[in-house]
This record gives C-alpha cells, sequence and structure tokens, in this order.
C-alpha cells in the first residue's frame, strides 16, 4: 500500500476528538497483541523520523543564522518543536518493549497516552511527509505497520489494570 493511501485513512486532525478514559478506581489500559518485528520495524521507522529537522534549519542557511542571532541577541533556548513528541514515541516504545520482555509476541497494555502518541506520530509522519521543505520519505511498510498498531489500539475496548475494590 502506498504512503499516501495509508495517510489519507488517518482521521483529520481538526475535526478528531479522543475518547473519555476516565474509569473510575483503576488504571484504563487498551491491551494489543504485538509481535517483535512490528515493534523493531516502528523503532526504525522513529529512528527516520527523529533525524528529520521540521524547523529545515538543515536546509536553509539563512533561517540557521538568523535562529542562531536570535538565541545569542534574546538568550532564547534553541527548540524544536517535535522534541516532545521524540520524548512520547521513545517512551511509548520502551514501554512496548519492557511489555514484550524478550518474547517474540505478546500483549501489551497500550495507555491513552500511548493512543494520543500513536496518533501524532502518524499524523507528524504525514506531515513530515507532504511539506515541501522537508524530506521524509518513510519505509511504506514501517508506516503500515504503526498505523495497524494505531488501529488495534483503537479498536479495543478499555480495561482496568490495577482496579482497586470498594473496600480501599
Amino acid at each position: 500500500m502506498s504512503l499516501e493511501q495509508v495517510f489519507d485513512r488517518l482521521p483529520d486532525p481538526g475535526s478528531h476528538t479522543f475518547p473519555d478514559y476516565s474509569l473510575p478506581r483503576g488504571e484504563p489500559v487498551l491491551p494489543i497483541a504485538i509481535t517483535r518485528t512490528e515493534l523493531s520495524t516502528v523503532l526504525e521507522l522513529y529512528e527516520t523520523f527523529q533525524d528529520v529537522d521540521p524547523t529545515g534549519l538543515d536546509v536553509n542557511p539563512v533561517l540557521e543564522a538568523a535562529t542562531t542571532y536570535m538565541q545569542r541577541t534574546f538568550g532564547l533556548p534553541q527548540y524544536r518543536p517535535d522534541e516532545q513528541l521524540h520524548d512520547d514515541i521513545a517512551a511509548l516504545l520502551n514501554d512496548f518493549s519492557d511489555d514484550l520482555g524478550g518474547r517474540s509476541m505478546g500483549v501489551v497494555d497500550a495507555t491513552p497516552a500511548h493512543h494520543r502518541t500513536l496518533y501524532f506520530f502518524l499524523i507528524s509522519c504525514r506531515g513530515y511527509h507532504t511539506a515541501p521543505h522537508i524530506r521524509f520519505m518513510p519505509d511504506e511498510a514501517a508506516v503500515e505497520t504503526l498505523y495497524d498498531i494505531y488501529q488495534r489500539v483503537t479498536e479495543q475496548d478499555v480495561y482496568l489494570k490495577r482496579p482497586s475494590s470498594v473496600l480501599e
């Protein structure tokens, strides 16, 4: 399947809302099946995604010089808008890897935060791919694998991971 077909299946960011996962007396999780191969594929996509600079400083020396001048003059810290997303994706991959352990296939507990991270990872991949000033050509199979994992999370029912009883 082509990248455009995978990206066209994503919900529109302007109208998409996340479901309310607030459940009383417990931690909501969405258990999904995942394989070590899928996790490795998504990790490779993340490494490719992480190397992209959405600010365009790599290819635009004028923008880089202006940004450096502003930072030195006004003492502004260098900030990339995708740093928090990178941290969230790394945490998601670590959580899934920890849940999977050394097994080749298993069930991992996706949280509502993981659901949001997967969505924003997919939307950011689409944005980077369609932006004319960013050269991001991800592997089609990797993006499709990420979309499949995202679909599993959205289709899963919510369960309580550590339910507390009335007596607690």
